[in-house]
């Protein structure tokens, strides 16, 4: 038997050891944050000068509409897919400190009473015995090759990528809930012009039904001012249902049952004005301002990690344990000074053997981070072409819209000519139909082309990745899940 001395002395000599060998680096690939070559400018340009981060934060602010400034607003408070995605965060919290607790050691309290019978083929005084036992028993899996690292690492990602995913929700909620404001009013706008025209042509019909009864006219042009009306009126129900159907589904988005918006919703109101300029903002700004680029980001980095901890599984495994309490076939001895044990030594665990089960894991992890950095590849991609795609669409519904004033200004004067030609006994009242007809249709394709227009705005400050930046996480959720996240990751 050694000296105690001895003992201790090469503990702590192998903990030092250990303390040195934790400090290294651990195993598997450290991650670096992908180098993306972007464009300097878009294809169609955007608007001059510095982006107030206003712009872009509270983009839906510059349609001065402050209907849809309340809407928007109580549906980042309230919506259901928000508050889901919330709850994701709150779990990503807790799996970060489920994997952040494993570097520490574990230590538990326990006590136990037994009571056992010798045979009686045992030489032995007494055939009854009783132990009472209690203690802590403590045990810490030492990292030297970084696993537990990894995975802590991993979680810290995975924290930051789900934060990323609640931001997303929010830039297509605020999104979402204009695009549904805009169809909203665009069918109440497109509802009252079917209305004014067809009160025009209600007038019509009684005009030619009386110059018919004082035989100055003909039954064909009777019939063909009924059918013009009736055509115009069968436009009104389908608008009516798309502005209740639009109601509804801002109610949805506000977490509300669907005739909750009605009485606010139901009094027409006009198409919120259209921004005259366009976001400064340049290809390069997608990587920092999109939520959806940077929780790909943040998912690579977790892909990254795991190959590392998948990596240390092929390493072998080193532990401590100590144990320490008092025993005693007595209860009330067990406090007496010579009740008292302990323990405490390294142990190792090397599977030799798994039929590659453990290499198969790290082939499987280096996979997922492949896999992790093309859907980041493609990810970039798919932001730089929704952008492009939202100018493009945005500039020519410009163009569209000017073209469309300006067909609806001839289509009045038009009109007015057939009118005073028709009266005047010059042209045939087919022609007063068909300027009454184009008319409508001018007027009734300026108001879709509006509702593009408006939509096609929103269309791209949604991929500009606007609507999270001043956005923070309830309060209550931030009391459960810190946002505590790579510098990088926050603007």
């Amino acid at each position: 038997m050694g000296c105690p001395h001895h003992r201790t002395y090469r503990l702590i000599l192998f903990l030092l050891s250990v303390a040195l060998l934790t400090a290294c680096a651990p195993v598997g690939p450290d991650y670096q944050p992908p180098q993306t070559a972007m464009p300097s400018q878009w294809s169609e340009g955007t608007g001059s000068g510095n982006t107030p981060a206003t712009t872009l934060s509270h983009w839906w602010s510059l349609f001065r509409d402050p209907l849809l400034d309340s809407l928007i607003a109580r549906a980042l408070t309230a919506n259901p897919d928000l508050r889901i995605a919330e709850t994701r965060v709150v779990e990503a919290r807790a799996a970060r400190r489920i994997a952040t607790a494993s570097l520490l050691p574990s230590v538990d309290l326990g006590g136990s009473y037994t009571t056992s019978r010798r045979s009686e083929r045992v030489q032995s005084s007494d055939r009854y015995q009783d132990v009472f036992e209690t203690g802590f028993d403590a045990g810490w899996e030492l990292d030297l090759f970084g696993g537990v690292r990894r995975q802590a690492e991993a979680a810290e990602a995975n924290l930051a990528a789900t934060v990323e995913d609640w931001r997303g929700v929010c830039v297509s909620l605020a999104a979402e809930v204009a695009r549904n404001y805009i169809e909203l009013r665009s069918s109440q706008q497109r509802l009252a012009i079917a209305r004014e025209n067809s009160r025009i042509q209600e007038q019509t019909v009684e005009v030619v039904r009386n110059k018919f009864h004082l035989g100055l006219g003909s039954d064909l042009e009777v019939a063909q001012a009924e059918t013009l009306l009736a055509q115009t009126r069968a436009e009104m129900p389908l608008l009516e249902s798309s502005a209740a159907q639009a109601m509804h589904q801002l109610a949805l988005l506000l977490g509300q049952q669907p005739q909750t918006l009605k009485l606010e919703l139901t009094a027409e109101a006009p198409l919120p004005p259209v921004p005259p300029h366009l976001p400064h903002v340049l290809p390069s700004e997608l990587l920092r301002q999109r939520p959806d680029i940077r929780s790909a980001e943040r998912r690579l980095a977790v892909a990254t990690a795991t190959v590392g901890a998948a990596t240390a599984d092929l390493f072998p495994r080193f532990s401590l344990s100590a144990l320490i309490g008092l025993q005693s076939t007595s209860l009330g001895d067990l406090i007496a000074s010579g009740s008292r044990f302990w323990s405490a030594g390294p142990a190792v665990r090397w599977p030799l053997f798994d039929g590659g089960t453990a290499r198969a894991a790290v082939d499987a992890s280096e996979a997922q981070r492949r896999r992790a950095e093309l859907t980041y590849e493609q990810t970039v991609l798919t932001a730089l072409t929704e952008t492009e795609n939202a100018l493009v669409t945005l500039e020519r519904e410009r163009t569209t819209h000017a073209i469309l004033q300006e067909a609806v200004k001839a289509s009045q004067r038009a009109v007015v000519i057939a009118h005073g030609q028709y009266q005047a006994g010059i042209t045939p009242f087919l022609n007063v139909l068909q300027s009454q007809n184009a008319l409508y249709q001018s007027q009734d394709k300026l108001a879709q082309s509006g509702q593009r227009l408006a939509i096609g705005m929103l269309t791209l400050y949604k991929a500009l990745g606007g609507g999270w930046q001043t956005q923070p996480l309830p309060a209550a959720t931030l009391s459960r899940a810190t946002t505590t996240l790579p510098a990088r990751n926050i603007p």
